[in-house]
């Protein structure tokens, strides 16, 4: 996505938070708390899901990063999961590092089925428990000397694969531009996800620039995703990507900035969906807060990337709260002018709070109730009911 403002201040940095005991309670601000102490230290860090010496399943694998599981490290924990079909547990802790589930094939460049229908679990029932991050950006330069990660590669998580389910995990990207004011590119991914049937529940997405890229594998590709109880919070397009994505009782946070003095800070939503995608963004019966002043960000801008100029993003926003920090009077705008959101698929349905006020109509684009009747979870994820394997 591209680069919106460049110098982000904040008190203290997440991996300060992560840093931090858990007594100091200051991570609330951000959403990211450090794990607490009980959680780390208790004698059966998997919970009810067993343990290496009572599998649930023989395709459950046990991750923990004090070594009482199989691997201490999410990403070796994958790499071993040879076929379809497993199950990490995964322990309290923070782990640091990044990691890709899917695997292509070097000969024809297509995924393989390697981690398909993969689940992981965060053992703890709260997510904050459970904390893989990673501080990349698009414009951080790779250690071997080869150029810099673009956005894609600056993902602390990628998934790569069909089938995934992530339960009770927290995603998050703690890379800061305050800290880098060499950095332009300043997108820093918590985790793309681009398989078809994926799956979070009552999970957090911590960042500031693109947070969350739920996208497909390739264009043309409908990837179909589905978030349910989720926690996302960020600055500038913070949920971007050509996904077919059903936000579901989640909750989307944007956050202060003290580097602007001028509206807007930043945006919720960037779709890119494809002109040939009957179904983008859907967001029902979720809210949308913010730390900052009333009306300082945006709720969408369209996303036309160069790999796609024929893409026509498509956003519609239904049941949802929407706090004061949305601009109520013109809630969406442009990120090119060569593709104003006018000519987008933009709309909304029977929304409340300050931030859904309608005072001048045709900024606002609303669904009819005909409409709105194919606008349900149902209609976008089609013959896929989330949380049932295939």
């Amino acid at each position: 996505m591209p680069s919106h403002h460049h110098s982000l201040q904040l008190p203290l940095s997440r991996r300060g938070f992560l840093a931090a005991s858990a007594s100091v309670g200051a991570g609330a601000t951000l959403g990211l708390t450090a794990v607490p102490a009980l959680a780390v230290g208790r004698p059966h860090p998997f919970g009810r899901y067993g343990s290496p010496a009572a599998r649930l399943t023989p395709l459950t694998r046990y991750v923990d990063p004090r070594g009482r599981g199989d691997f201490t490290t999410v990403q070796a924990a994958v790499t071993a999961a040879t076929g379809a079909g497993y199950t990490l547990v995964i322990a309290p802790g923070v782990y640091r590092e990044t990691v890709t589930a899917g695997v292509t094939d070097p000969a024809t460049g297509q995924l393989t089925d390697a981690a398909s229908e993969m689940t992981w679990i965060g053992a703890s029932e709260d997510p904050r428990d459970v904390v893989i991050v990673y501080d990349n950006a698009n414009g951080t330069q790779k250690p071997d000397g080869s150029g810099t990660y673009g956005t894609t590669g600056s993902a602390t998580t990628t998934v790569r694969t069909d089938g995934f389910t992530a339960r009770r995990i927290t995603f998050a990207n703690d890379w800061l531009r305050a800290d880098h004011p060499e950095i332009t590119g300043t997108q820093a991914v918590a985790i793309k996800v681009q398989g078809d049937r994926s799956a979070f529940f009552d999970c957090h997405f911590l960042g500031h620039q693109d947070t969350l890229y739920a996208d497909s594998f390739a264009l043309g590709v409908f990837a179909r995703q589905y978030y349910a109880r989720c926690y996302v919070e960020g600055d500038v397009d913070f949920v971007f990507g050509r996904a077919t994505a059903v936000y579901d009782r989640c909750h989307f946070r944007t956050l202060n900035r003290t580097d602007l003095a001028t509206a807007p800070y930043g945006f919720v939503f960037a779709p890119s969906t494809a002109v040939a995608n009957p179904r983008g963004y859907l967001v029902t019966h979720s809210r949308v807060s913010s730390q900052a002043p009333d009306a300082y960000y945006k709720l969408a801008r369209p996303w036309v990337p160069g790999s796609d100029t024929t893409a026509r993003p498509m956003l519609t926003v239904r049941d949802t709260v929407l706090g004061a920090g949305i601009d109520a009077v013109a809630p969406y705008t442009n990120m090119s002018d060569a593709y104003p959101w006018q000519g987008q698929r933009f709309a909304e349905y029977r929304n409340t709070g300050p931030g859904a006020v309608i005072s001048v109509p045709e900024n606002r684009p609303q669904l009819t109730p005909e409409q709105a009747e194919s606008a349900t979870r149902e209609a976008y994820l089609g013959d896929w009911t989330p949380g049932r394997r295939r």
